[in-house]
């Protein structure tokens, strides 16, 4: 039985182009800071990924730090940002919570969308704030309405940090924002590469090394070409038509047996990353069905899945907890099927029904 994998929220499977621009990177194995022939070629090489990534991802017009993931870029863009307060939304990725564990934490409405209200009024008065703002949740799929978010708080001279994990690779976005964080591995790039897009170096403290002096280590290049070549390699749409047009079509089978459609809830879906809470089964139960059937998902971010405690972005959202524990999270990549998204909907259906009949 081939196994069917939905679950390209926590990572994606290697692009071939991506793979390819890897082993070519191999080959370049001096340290792209040494100042010798074999250096200066690893430095060029680094250098052309660079220019390729901010092409990519329509940053022309500013700086690119490589990093080792999404992580490391907002530990730098959070820990090292010339400002104040730091401010992040109730439903961030868990990396971006424990990296600014003082922040102050924006709620968010039944939609998943940020609270405009109470960001304008923490805005107000505060010195130069550090905001940061997921562009797609991880666990829902909402996206946020990043420009007006940024545009805040650019009015009153702060520094917005979108965390565009989600986003980067599958929408072409112009954005408009201090910073931005980025992830290779969540379209089709290798993991262990990122980079964090800054509008100018000084918003940032430096701290001395690679990059420019903003970050210590030596550069990742295979990873660098592999996440050029996987950007690359995309295109829009990013899901082909027919699985997403499946998984719309589904969401009404879904409400017909009595679950839960997230999308019905969410502000602006997206159509790749789908929360469904199943009548009468807990995640973690459906999980193990599904794999035993060969299909991959999962119950909400990779970082904090194997948690005991419910979701924070359900919570924030004011899901009761026994709704956010009847509910997985199925995302969808590059290489999904329509047969792939037909074998999935069939067997959550099967499931459902079984778990109706047992509890009549």
């Amino acid at each position: 039985m081939t196994r069917i994998y939905l679950d390209h929220a926590a990572t994606t499977p290697l692009r071939p182009e991506a793979r390819e621009a890897m082993l070519r990177g191999f080959d370049l194995w001096a340290n792209p800071s040494s100042p010798h022939a074999d250096g200066r070629k690893a430095r060029a090489a680094l250098e052309d990924a660079r220019e390729r990534v901010k092409a990519a991802l329509n940053w022309s017009q500013g700086e690119l730090i490589f990093t080792s993931g999404a992580s490391e870029a907002a530990a730098i863009a959070l820990g090292r940002a010339k400002g104040g307060r730091r401010m992040v939304s109730a439903v961030e990725h868990d990396s971006v919570l424990r990296t600014a564990p003082d922040a102050t934490v924006l709620p968010v409405g039944p939609d998943g969308a940020l609270d405009l209200e109470v960001l304008d009024r923490e805005l107000k008065g505060a010195d130069r704030p550090v905001v940061a703002v997921q562009i797609i949740n991880s666990e829902t799929g909402n996206q946020q309405d990043f420009c007006e978010i940024a545009d805040r708080v650019d009015e009153v001279g702060g520094i917005s940090i979108i965390d565009a994990s989600q986003a980067a690779g599958k929408y072409r976005f112009r954005y408009y924002s201090s910073m931005v964080i980025v992830s290779a591995h969540k379209f089709g790039g290798p993991i262990g590469i990122g980079a964090l897009l800054v509008h100018d170096y000084g918003l940032l403290e430096p701290t001395g090394g690679h990059e420019r002096g903003y970050r210590r280590g030596t550069e990742n290049l295979p990873g660098a070409l592999a996440m050029a070549a996987a950007l690359e390699a995309g295109g829009e749409p990013y899901i082909p038509w027919g699985p997403h047009e499946l998984m719309e079509q589904f969401g009404a089978e879904v409400r017909a047996v009595g679950g839960t459609w997230f999308d019905d809830r969410i502000d602006v879906p997206t159509g790749f990353i789908y929360a469904i809470a199943m009548p009468g089964l807990s995640g973690k139960a459906q999980l193990m069905r599904f794999d035993l059937q060969g299909i991959s998902v999962s119950q909400g971010s990779a970082c904090s899945s194997g948690s005991l405690h419910s979701s924070h972005v359900l919570k924030a959202m004011g899901v009761p907890d026994e709704e956010a524990e009847r509910t997985i999270r199925v995302s969808l990549g590059w290489n999904t099927t329509r047969e792939d998204v037909e074998r999935f909907c069939e067997s959550w259906l099967k499931m459902a029904r079984e778990g109706a009949e047992r509890a009549a």
